[in-house]
């Protein structure tokens, strides 16, 4: 049987500042190695997601 994680919560422990270094140092660790995306594929969170568009609201 694996044993993973689909995720992590992330709390700095002191705002703004552990904020500011988690995304000054980590996350450029984590984009050089392919774990997190540098740019969104689209302007919505539903895009983003692959969620389709419901019906209502097509274009």
């Amino acid at each position: 049987m694996n044993y993973g994680a689909d995720g992590f919560n992330v709390m700095p422990p002191v705002l703004p500042n552990g904020l500011t270094d988690f995304v000054e140092l980590v996350l450029p660790r984590l984009r050089r190695r392919g774990l997190f995306r540098s740019e969104y594929e689209g302007r919505a969170l539903r895009e983003n997601l692959g969620l389709r568009r419901p019906a209502h609201r097509a274009r």
